[in-house]
């Protein structure tokens, strides 16, 4: 099944999992899936797309099964949610270089400057329809 609409997140990064329940609460379609790079299916597909799944230094989304990193990523899940949010896509359209390096610093840094979770979040019954993990 080529994955379309799919998340492919750090589950014990901060940043990641307030990125992954900021979307579940915005995505009132239910449009956006996730899972955790600590997952076999999460690792399965890292490793087949170059993130390491010991030290990914990015997120993946896969829209219509194009495998998306950095502003790119952000762009093509932003245009999946509802506006205003969808307006923020414009991300994606920023002088590239200088954009992707922002979020390379962020992707690098992100334990130090927000830390580092001991486990993956656990989805709620009603969230868990949303999570793939094998």
């Amino acid at each position: 099944m080529t994955p379309d609409g799919l998340m492919l997140f750090d589950g014990v990064c901060h940043l990641c999992d307030g990125t992954v329940r900021t979307v579940l609460r915005l995505d009132r379609k239910g449009a956006i899936r996730f899972t955790p790079i600590q997952s076999p299916y999460g690792q399965e597909l890292a490793l087949a797309h170059g993130v390491d799944p010991e030290t990914p230094e990015s997120f993946l989304f896969f829209d219509q099964g194009r495998p998306l990193r950095r502003t790119a990523a952000i762009g093509a899940l932003l245009r999946r949610l509802d506006p205003p949010w969808r307006w923020l896509a414009f991300v994606d359209r920023l002088p590239r270089g200088p954009a992707d390096a922002a979020y390379d610093w962020i992707a690098r840094n992100r334990y130090r400057l927000l830390g580092r979770r001991t486990h993956c979040m656990v989805p709620t019954a009603e969230q868990r329809a949303r999570f793939v993990l094998d």
